[in-house]
Order: structure tokens, then C-alpha cells, then sequence
């Protein structure tokens, strides 16, 4: 990295103070979204889209509920052209959508695009030509009056092929390159180009200002926008929109800061696909505002499926840390995230707050279709008690007392750090039954009848070494008194410290849980019984512990 007084600052500041946008503290309503995932997310693509894969495409991004969509650039390819017009003619296009399609400033290119679209419902024609210093200087060798020249004469040709095409079509103009235009320059082009197309309230034009190639931060950006916004004539008329790429990873806070600055339409992707490293992600964007309690007019309740058809078509891979769509987005592998996480949780169910407060969580994972045990609670050898135990009540619900939790958390842990792997649920509900659940490794109880006198007396049969032991006891309960006799029937002591019962599922052939945990002078253990009988169960459990303590071998 030694060469980096090979740079320089290559963007411009607008030649006025433009400032307004930082009294906007955020973004009140969704912009226009218009979806580019059918042109620039296609031609960033190692294997562009097939047709077939572009009208699967299509049909998701109007689910979703975009109501513009760039779909290509017809007078490219054969498949642009025929994706095209399949759109148009099996009437795939409903009434509240339109399609947009790209042109450069050439006769030929403006004829094709218009014949691609002849009978189209609504359409919106975008023109550009790049306009930045390093284009006029290194590839067109033009002067500012030449380029602004390519663009009126595409505005005027535009004007005339839609008077003679059947169709509804709106323009827009960009001066693509606008982040290393001259803000002035920018300005005169654009206000050039609305002199020919002269917008009305019926008939309003998009001025796109894309950030071709990221080349500041993000406040400069907004800088740009606000002084085009204020500058552009027929402003009222005039929908102001914003394309930032991400190549220095500031599309969204671009996007976020460009809106604040008056901007009121997005064009973007879904998942940031795009040239380089991109285009700004709209489900990024679009969930931010969510998060903000503002409707984002787009539907990403079931992103693993959105992810799955995008993944399927693209043949890209959305990163596992995607804000909000990627695979671990809301994983928490971190004992002390997961243990502030599922009592957030419990919080919830408890007090049923108004909004969404829960720790580590910037969202419920539910309202993009998520689900708390698999997605959030993660097991390795980093987690901890309370999410390990979280995880065993909302996915088994099996409940233990507190120090039972951290006893099983540290076997859990250990297993994941030998293993050196991620455990899954299942398997971390295999560890629990081995190590605690109705076991018999030397002696079980095998009859225990009950009767009541100053408290309760149990006669207890006890099977050990092949020997069947019967003891009678007394004691101040069902579990006490059969503790009792089997303390008599095996010769050894251990107090019973923590109980607890519940049913694992509702209705009279349910099963219940009970949890035992004895105190020896080698440490407290922990048994577990399961049974649709709860006594029986806590027995089991009782059993399970004294087996798990090594008093009986």
C-alpha cells in the first residue's frame, strides 16, 4: 500500500452551500423503488439470465410489489429484445407496473428500443450519456457543449419516436458518471435535456443522478443531490432519482443521505447485485426503513424464499452477514448475546410491550419469515447457559431449573469444542437425553406404591445387580418418601436440592417433565424423567440423578 499518493480528491463540491439535509434527522416516507435486478443485475452476471430465468425473475419482483422495473436494454441482445416483448405480449404486465428500459443517445438504438416496446402499457424510456471529467477528457474527447449536444439530440429523438410508437411511455435522463461531473455541469446538461421534454404535472420526467463510481463520502453525495434539487427546473414536475453503486461500500448510506436531501426514487437491487461491487441493496434500504416504524411499501416477509429464487436464477450467493437476508444475520453464537436475547424474549411474552425492544435483535426475525430456534440461538463452544436453555424450552420445551441449565450448558459446550462444530438442535437434544433422561445404568426403580399416613409411606422395589431390593419409607411427599427407601435399599446418602415438574404438551395423554437435582459430597447432579405419569416422571428423574452421581455402581 505505498502507492496512495497516486489519488486524488475526484469530486466536486456543489459551488454553493448545500447543507439543509442534515436538519432532516431521517427518512419519513419510501421513496419510488424501481428495481434494475433485470439489467444491471443481469449483466453483472458470469452467465446472464436465460428468458425463461428473466420472467421467473419478473413475477417474484412484482410480488414483492415493485411498481417500476428496469428490465434491459432491448436494442442489446436477442434475449433483451424477446424478454421484452414476451412481457408485453402474454400481458404479464399488470396495470399499476411499469417497465423501464435503457438507451444510449443513438438513432438506431432509440428506434429499436421504441419497437420493442410498441403496445406497451407503460413504460418509461431512460437515456443517458456520460458526462464526468475522466469521459469528456479519456473516451469521447469531447467538449462540455458536445456532450450536452449527445444528449439533447437523444431527448429530441425520443420526443419524436414516442408520438409515432403505440404505447404510454415517460422519460428519464441520467448523466451517467453524475459523482465525477461538475455539479454545474450536471445541472446545465440535465436542465437542457427537461428544456426539450418540458415536464408537466401529467406528464412528469425522472432526472436519475447515479453514483456511477463511488468518489466521496456520503455527505458530499448529498451536497450534490440537494443542490440539483434545488436547481432543476420544473422541479415540482421532476422525480429525482438516485443510482448509487458501492464501491467504496456507501450505496445505502448514499441512498439514506441522497433521500434526506430530497431525492424521491431509488434505483437499486435486490441483495446489491451489480457491476463491481454492486448496486445498492434495496432490501437493505427497504428494511431500514422498517425498522424505523415506516412502511417500506415492499414485501420482504419471506426472505429465505426471495433468497432462494434469487440464488436459483443468479447463480450468486447472498453472504451469510447480509443485513437482514443473510443466513446469520440474526445468529447469536455468544453466551452473553444469547442470554440477553432469550430474556429479552421472555420479557416480551411477559409484559407484551408495544415495540420491538429485544436485545442484540434490530428486528423480530418473524416479519421476514424467520424463526427464533433455528435462526437465532446458534450452538457452538463460544454459547452459553441461557441461550443453550432458550433453545431447549422454545424448541423441545423442555425447561430446567437454573443451575441444571448451566450444568447441561458446559456439556454442550464441551461436546461443540471437541467436535470443533456448530451443534444443531437435534443434537443438542440427543446430549440431553443421554446425559439426563430416565436412566437406568445401574439400579431403576421398578414398583413404587403409596400410601397415606402422617405424610405419605412408599413401598419401593428396587432392581440392582439382578437383585430385586424392597424397601418401606415414609417422608413428607411422593418423592421424598421413595428418596427415603432408596436410600435405605442402596446405603447411601445425598440431599435433594432442586425439583421442578411440567407437562411438555397439552392434553390428558400428554407427556410431563420433572427435573431433580441431589447434592453429594462430590457435587450437586441432575436427572431428568419423562412419563405421561408426573410421578412416575419425577421418580425417573430422582433415579436418573443418583445414576448420573456415581453413589451407585
Amino acid at each position: 500500500m505505498k502507492n496512495f499518493d497516486h489519488y486524488q480528491k475526484r469530486y466536486f463540491m456543489p459551488p454553493e452551500p448545500c447543507y439543509d439535509w442534515v436538519k432532516n434527522e431521517s427518512v419519513t416516507k419510501a421513496p419510488v423503488w424501481c428495481s434494475v435486478d433485470l439489467r444491471d443485475g443481469n449483466q453483472a452476471l458470469i452467465i446472464p439470465m436465460s428468458l425463461e430465468e428473466k420472467l421467473e425473475f419478473w413475477k417474484h419482483l412484482v410480488k414483492v410489489g415493485f411498481k417500476e422495473i428496469e428490465i434491459g436494454f432491448p436494442a442489446a441482445s436477442e434475449t433483451e429484445y424477446a424478454f421484452c416483448r414476451a412481457l408485453i405480449e402474454q400481458n404479464l404486465i399488470p396495470d399499476d407496473v411499469t417497465v423501464q428500459v435503457l438507451t444510449q443517445s443513438r438513432e438506431h438504438i432509440i428506434a429499436k428500443t421504441f419497437e420493442a416496446l410498441k403496445g406497451c402499457k407503460n413504460a418509461i424510456v431512460h437515456l443517458y450519456n456520460s458526462t464526468s471529467v475522466a469521459q469528456r477528457e479519456q473516451v469521447f474527447k469531447k467538449s462540455k457543449q458536445e456532450i450536452i449536444d449527445i444528449a439533447t439530440f437523444g431527448a429530441k429523438l425520443c420526443k419524436e419516436y414516442r408520438e409515432k410508437t403505440e404505447g404510454n411511455f415517460r422519460f428519464e435522463y441520467s448523466p451517467e458518471s453524475f459523482t465525477g461531473t461538475e455539479p454545474e455541469f450536471s445541472l446545465e446538461i440535465c436542465n437542457a435535456v427537461l428544456d426539450i421534454w418540458q415536464p408537466s404535472e401529467n406528464d412528469k420526467v425522472i432526472i436519475n443522478l447515479p453514483v456511477t463510481v463511488a468518489e466521496s463520502m456520503s455527505h458530499v453525495y448529498a451536497c450534490q443531490v440537494e443542490y440539483m434539487c434545488k436547481h432543476l427546473k420544473n422541479r415540482e414536475n421532476v422525480i429525482v432519482s438516485l443510482h448509487p453503486h458501492n464501491d467504496r461500500g456507501c450505496a445505502v448510506a448514499d441512498s439514506e443521505m441522497g433521500l434526506l436531501a430530497g431525492a424521491d426514487r431509488i434505483e437499486g437491487t435486490l441483495f446489491g447485485n451489480g457491476e463491481r461491487t454492486g448496486n445498492v441493496d434495496i432490501v437493505t434500504l427497504a428494511m431500514n426503513m422498517f425498522t424505523h416504524g415506516i412502511d417500506p411499501e415492499l414485501d420482504f416477509s419471506n426472505l429465505p424464499e426471495i433468497t432462494e429464487m434469487y440464488e436459483k436464477v443468479t447463480r450468486m450467493h447472498v453472504y451469510e452477514r447480509q443485513p437482514y437476508s443473510g443466513a446469520l444475520v440474526f445468529a447469536a453464537f455468544s453466551g452473553s448475546h444469547q442470554d440477553a436475547i432469550a430474556k429479552g424474549m421472555k420479557w416480551r411474552e411477559e409484559k407484551n410491550p408495544e415495540f420491538w425492544t429485544v436485545p442484540y435483535l434490530a428486528i423480530d426475525p418473524k416479519d421476514v419469515g424467520r424463526e427464533y430456534e433455528g435462526d437465532v440461538i446458534r450452538i457452538n463452544s463460544q454459547s452459553g447457559k441461557g441461550g443453550i436453555g432458550y433453545l431447549m424450552e422454545q424448541k423441545f420445551g423442555i425447561d430446567m431449573p437454573p443451575k441444571m441449565r448451566e450444568n447441561f450448558g458446559y456439556a454442550v459446550k464441551s461436546v461443540s469444542d471437541h467436535k470443533h462444530k456448530e451443534l444443531m438442535p437435534d443434537e443438542i437434544y440427543e446430549i440431553f437425553k443421554e446425559r439426563y433422561v430416565n436412566k437406568t445404568d445401574y439400579f431403576k426403580v421398578e414398583e413404587a406404591h403409596y400410601a397415606q399416613t402422617n405424610g405419605i409411606t412408599a413401598s419401593v422395589s428396587v432392581a440392582y445387580n439382578g437383585k430385586t431390593i424392597a424397601r418401606e419409607a415414609s417422608g413428607n411427599g411422593r418423592l421424598d418418601a421413595v428418596s427415603n427407601a432408596v436410600k435405605d435399599a442402596m446405603g447411601i446418602k445425598y440431599t435433594i436440592v432442586a425439583y421442578k415438574e411440567h407437562a411438555l404438551e397439552h392434553g390428558s395423554s400428554s407427556e410431563a417433565a420433572a427435573y431433580v437435582g441431589i447434592e453429594t459430597e462430590n457435587g450437586v447432579f441432575w436427572g431428568t424423567g419423562i412419563h405421561t405419569d408426573i410421578i412416575v416422571a419425577s421418580v425417573n428423574a430422582l433415579v436418573s440423578a443418583i445414576n448420573n452421581s456415581g453413589l451407585v455402581k
